[in-house]
């Protein structure tokens, strides 16, 4: 680098410059140079040979460097090495000023650190090309873990660029956090505390990406859509977004419902309440009607037999025998404590349609059908006036 200074003074003092005029144009001449070199590297990069290396690593066979050699950690990586060509030639070229190169060289340097910390932050996101749609326990833990490595790259990158900026060693300053570590776990005690949610989220098998959750005394009723160190970002059904902190779910309670949705059935329970007055004994025109209508057995009807009683039996019949309920799961109509605003009786049982649009129609087609069987049965439903 010294000879092509020496050159470019020779050059320029054929134009008739000399003295300070001559050292300081020819350095900005070379200063001016050396930037235009890191542009065209820059570019060389950013346009040729970032596309270049994507399109080989879509063409291999494996798909992890697909994953890991992507656009935006290429990109990251293409901003290091202008940087690095003008942090070995540009302080040369004025190190005939005194300050300026120790300026440069840790001006360039700052530079340096600050765009390998960004591209440390787009490699450990890379990683997220692995995870599906549902994170297993283990992708989960990889995830947190990314999370903490990611802190860790902030935080030596934060230190190494003070350390350049005052001039000292990177070392130094790390033995002298131990005095302020007090203070640093003030400063990160939402990171380690998120963390610490975060494993045993996963390490009990709580919570993944892709659960439908819901958290009581919230709005929280959607999917997992992220999990990081602090948040937990749930995109509720009508397509808003809610988070809510790992910890919040720890220590309080929230309700998966996953295990419906693998499961064989969604639930119904639903509550009609009846008119005590219109609960009355079965006559026999009654029982008549019934077995011609609705199929009702004698055996079912023998005796003296409350008109209630026939409507739990053929209503608990007629749902087992629905292609739409899962009738090899608990099923049953019963009737509940009575009120003052009449006597309840419970509908439980379980569809197979799980997702909320079918499971939504279906379950009001048989509850429409329960209310308009009602009168056949001489009952009537309690209506507050």
């Amino acid at each position: 680098m010294y000879d092509i200074v020496i050159q470019t003074e020779h050059l320029f003092a054929q134009t008739g410059l000399s003295g300070e005029m001559l050292t300081f144009v020819s350095r900005m001449a070379l200063a001016l140079l050396v930037l235009g070199a890191a542009c065209v590297i820059y570019l060389l990069c950013h346009r040729f040979i970032v596309p270049l290396m994507v399109r080989i690593a879509e063409k291999t066979v494996v798909e992890w460097d697909d994953i890991l050699l992507n656009e935006a950690t290429l990109r990251a990586a293409s901003h290091i090495i202008p940087g690095l060509f003008v942090w070995m030639f540009l302080p040369d070229v004025f190190a005939v000023y005194r300050s300026v190169p120790e300026i440069l060289s840790r001006a360039t340097a700052f530079y340096v650190v600050l765009m390998s910390m960004r591209l440390g932050i787009a490699f450990i996101d890379s990683f997220k090309g692995f995870e599906g749609e549902r994170r297993t326990a283990l992708q989960q833990y990889f995830h947190t873990f990314c999370g903490v490595l990611k802190i860790g790259v902030i935080f030596i990158s934060v230190i190494v660029m003070l350390a350049v900026a005052i001039g000292r060693s990177p070392l130094t300053l790390l033995a002298g956090l131990g005095a302020t570590s007090a203070i640093l776990m003030l400063v990160f005690k939402d990171t380690i505390t998120g963390l610490v949610a975060g494993v045993r989220l996963t390490s009990n098998d709580m919570l993944h990406k892709g659960d439908w959750i819901t958290v009581p005394k919230t709005e929280v009723n959607g999917i997992v859509e992220d999990i990081t160190l602090t948040t937990v970002k749930v995109r509720n059904f009508d397509n808003t977004i809610l988070t809510v902190s790992p910890l919040t779910l720890v220590d309080g309670s929230f309700q998966n419902w996953m295990s419906m949705r693998n499961g064989g059935g969604r639930r119904v329970k639903r509550m009609v309440y009846f008119d005590f007055r219109s609960v009355r004994l079965a006559d026999d025109h009654m029982k008549q009607r019934l077995a011609h209508k609705y199929g009702m057995r004698e055996t079912e009807m023998k005796g003296e037999v409350v008109n209630m009683t026939l409507f739990r039996r053929y209503v608990e019949r007629w749902i087992a025998g629905r292609d739409d309920v899962n009738s090899d799961m608990m099923f049953f109509v019963r009737q509940l404590e009575a009120t003052s605003t009449g006597l309840p009786m419970e509908f439980y049982f379980f569809l197979k349609q799980k997702d909320w649009k079918p499971y939504e129609h279906h379950l009001a087609e048989i509850m429409e059908y329960i209310y308009a069987i009602v009168d056949d049965f001489g009952l009537k439903i309690y209506q507050r006036l």
